[in-house]
């Protein structure tokens, strides 16, 4: 979601006239889109930003320095108060405003900016995408903001105080955006929001059976020209019958599924507030990989919620194991002030929670090499991505089940969909030959 945001602000300062500078080193502004999910981003931005205030203020004076996001909308006056070479702190609901703001500071017309105010229709704003035509290094794949905020109210998380409660686009605006990024190239789409799967629910909800989010998707499949659908990030909860469906049925739809589990412990399932129990997460993978052969399933899972015991920790590790996933992100509990885990009872030890840590990533690492080993010597579908990130001399891309996969590859093969013969496998990448057709 902060790159979706980024890119948006670029995207609308680019329009007014600024250029995308090649390095902070070089930049007149320079913003940090913040994340407060956790308290080390936080700490980082806060690093980063004193770090900038003392090289711009020792050698480019006239430097404008802003805070964006999350922590900008959760801490507000609190950073310019903190950092005084902070010139402007922007809110979750207020990032289409950042360009007017600048031009206000540089012109002059303020001396500070800090604007964390709610927005009515702010979910409709984040629309601008930093595409090229005609450029030959442009991303043949693209993040849509359908909606914004949460209802949860999940006890660890503070998402809900940073981004407000759930407010969702028209199905017709989305698709239209939709629709420009593939007449500019674009071959897949990732719909994105904090409970994507909550789409729609107040506002037109479920019809013929089928909830708003699902006609969503039925809508994006009939786009010509796009070959891809993924979302992120979704709520186990917003599984019904029908997405379910939706995946043996729609074919744009990526057999890859993103279901954070958070942990395998009915009882601390239940201290999070999360509303389904370990029995009914396994149940909704079973539908899944039945509808979806093939599937790649991810989650989510938090070590060291407070009060968890060795015995809660071994749950978590077991469903690991009984459910087999694809790849999984591992968080240490972090504690977010205000909400209501941070006032709960028996937190564990710093050192537990690291052991506990390293003990499921290496248990998660070791399941997806395996997974990974299945592939080699089979052919998967790739869309190219571009240059890999670890050697710029190969080509990256991205199987519909969401495995990365290296291979040798021309320029000109960006944005194009190959087979690749899987040659060999790590636990998260996979390394292989582009498999062409003979025509001899």
């Amino acid at each position: 979601m902060n790159e979706r945001d980024s890119e948006a602000v670029a995207a609308q300062l680019v329009a007014k006239g600024y250029a995308l500078a090649p390095s902070e080193a070089v930049a007149d502004v320079i913003l940090l889109n913040t994340c407060s999910v956790r308290d080390a981003a936080e700490q980082k931005a806060l690093g980063k930003m004193r770090a900038l205030a003392a090289e711009t203020r020792r050698h480019r004076p006239g430097v404008l320095l802003g805070f964006l996001g999350c922590m900008a909308q959760s801490r507000g006056q609190e950073l310019l108060d903190r950092l005084p070479d902070v010139d402007l702190v922007v809110g979750t609901q207020k990032l289409h405003r950042t360009a007017e703001y600048l031009d206000d500071l540089l012109a002059g017309r303020r001396e500070k900016v800090c604007d964390t105010a709610e927005e009515s229709g702010s979910e409709a704003t984040i629309r601008e995408h930093l595409l090229d035509g005609n450029a030959p290094d442009k991303s043949p794949t693209a993040f849509v903001s359908i909606m914004q905020g949460c209802n949860q109210r999940c006890t660890f998380c503070i998402v809900p105080f940073t981004r407000g409660a759930e407010r969702s686009r028209p199905i017709e605006d989305i698709v239209a955006e939709c629709r420009q990024l593939v007449t500019g190239g674009v071959k897949e789409v990732t719909l994105l929001g904090q409970i994507v799967t909550s789409y729609g629910r107040r506002q037109s909800g479920e019809r013929d059976g089928k909830s708003a989010f699902v006609r969503l998707l039925e809508a994006v499949q009939a786009i010509d020209g796009l070959e891809r659908i993924r979302f992120t990030s979704p709520h186990p909860k917003g599984y019904g019958e029908d997405l379910v469906e939706a995946y043996g049925r729609l074919e744009k739809l990526c057999e890859s599924g993103h279901v954070p589990a958070q942990s395998g412990s009915d009882t601390v399932l239940k201290r999070m507030h999360r509303g389904y129990t370990r029995q009914r997460f396994v149940e909704l993978v079973r539908m899944l990989r039945q509808a979806r052969p093939g599937i790649g399933i991810t989650t989510d899972l938090i070590v060291g919620f407070p009060g968890e015991t060795e015995d809660e920790f071994e749950e978590t590790l077991s469903l690991a194991r009984e459910v087999e996933f694809d790849n999984a992100f591992v968080f240490k509990y972090s504690n977010r002030r205000g909400t209501p885990a941070a006032a709960m009872p028996d937190p564990v030890a710093a050192e537990v929670i690291e052991e506990r840590h390293a003990r499921l990533l290496g248990l998660i690492n070791q399941i997806a090499g395996e997974h990974g080993r299945r592939f080699v010597g089979r052919r998967v579908q790739v869309l190219v991505e571009g240059p890999s990130r670890k050697n710029p001399a190969r080509l990256e891309g991205r199987t519909r089940c969401n495995r990365i996969v290296v291979f040798e590859g021309e320029r000109r093969h960006r944005g194009q969909l190959l087979d690749v013969q899987v040659e060999r496998a790590s636990a998260f990448t996979l390394y292989g030959t582009p498999a062409f057709v003979n025509l001899d």
